[in-house]
């Protein structure tokens, strides 16, 4: 099976932003996106172009154009973060994200009416109707196919960092899971969900996709759910791995260490050096490690088993990937993961603001939507 990659410019950058939708006065989940959707449509009937629904009704994805700068990206997802308000704000609807919702049901929830996500549910049952989450997906061009591969198992080296910083799932269904990242755990439960295989090269990408098409796993490639994922439509590399973020700032600093770490590893390869790539048994373990205790972990740094403080590897990172970030105009956006390790990341602010309200969590809630207002600095 032969799988046409798209041209697409080198480094250029895409960002999917996942909302979800709450009531302002009780923080519970409401199933409008289709209502939003609607409201959202041009002159014409047609839908917005870059404003869609996802799995369930109470989310709406909102969706960058390509840019040069991970800068453009963000200012294009933050504006349509003010259309998606014009439309909500009227309704008593807030804005929220983070990987989980801290106290929603699943069975409270509604499933969009697409014959995609009814396959999807018959097949999976309950661990698919407990998909309540969100996460931030960052598309970066690849301008060969034949990097694809080699740039993709060397980011899964870099994979806990990018998971850790943007942890934001400590509860589930109104439960403190002890886990920084509950949704890397619940995401994973899915059929070609989580961690990639290891392949050689793109032919061997193109026979796993065989493979799993022929057998009737998938229907087409956009069912591999992968953590980190080609897209051949696009020509990226798709990093899915993060949890939802509720700040511009944050979605910022963690597309330029993504854009970063992709022209770096481009680079590496170009001067005909080989990008390292770890043990799949280390890279789970480091998976697993991240979501656990997010910014707390240590995570295994390279084939030898090394192990470090993941704060104190993103520090030596952003140093490392300065100079790369500089040409690519998103120094400023990389030095803002210094802020997520002072401040905390989201797991972190979520977890002082239930502290200081007895356990409740509305309050976790409202203050998502402050944050997702006025950014970092806001959760009290």
């Amino acid at each position: 099976m032969g799988i046409e990659f798209a041209r697409s410019p080198r480094s250029t950058i895409g960002i999917e932003w996942e909302l979800a939708l709450v009531d302002r006065e009780t923080g519970d989940l409401v199933c409008v996106a289709d209502e939003v959707l609607t409201a959202l449509r041009g002159p014409d009937g047609a839908p917005h172009p870059h404003i869609t629904g996802e799995l369930l009704l109470n989310t709406v994805e909102l969706v960058s154009g390509v840019h040069t700068t991970v800068g453009g990206a963000v200012a294009d997802v933050a504006a349509q973060v003010a259309e998606v308000r014009a439309i909500t704000d009227p309704r008593g609807v807030d804005l929220i994200c983070s990987g989980s919702h801290p106290f929603g049901q699943w069975f409270d929830q509604e499933v969009t009416d697409k014959s995609r996500y009814h396959r999807l549910i018959d097949r999976t049952q309950w661990w698919g109707r407990n998909m309540m989450i969100w996460g931030i997906h960052v598309h970066v061009g690849i301008e060969d196919k034949a990097k694809v591969i080699p740039i993709l198992n060397g980011l899964l080296g870099y994979l806990p960092h990018l998971q850790a910083l943007s942890a934001s799932s400590p509860y589930w269904a109104g439960a403190d899971t002890g886990y920084a990242s509950n949704r890397a755990l619940m995401f994973q439960q899915l059929p070609t969900a989580g961690l990639p295989w290891i392949l050689d090269d793109w032919a061997a990408w193109e026979r796993y996709v065989e493979d799993m098409t022929v057998a009737g796993v998938i229907e087409d490639v956009t069912e591999v759910r992968w953590d980190i994922r080609p897209s051949p439509r696009w020509g990226t590399l798709e990093v899915r791995v993060c949890d939802g973020v509720s700040t511009a700032e944050e979605l910022g600093a963690i597309a330029a260490f993504i854009q970063c770490l992709v022209e770096w590893m481009s680079t590496r390869i170009d001067n005909g050096e080989d990008v390292p790539a770890m043990q799949p048994w280390f890279v789970r373990e480091n998976k697993w490690r991240a979501a656990r205790y997010g910014l707390d972990a240590r995570v295994i740094l390279d084939a030898t088993g090394t192990d470090c403080p993941v704060v104190d590897d993103v520090r030596r990172l952003i140093e490392v990937l300065s100079p790369t970030a500089d040409r690519l105009g998103c120094l400023d956006e990389l030095r803002g993961l210094n802020r997520i390790i002072s401040e905390g990341a989201s797991y972190q602010r979520q977890l002082r603001v239930a502290d200081a309200h007895g356990g409740d969590l509305p309050p976790v809630v409202k203050a998502l939507s402050r944050e997702l207002r006025t950014g970092l600095g806001c959760d009290r």
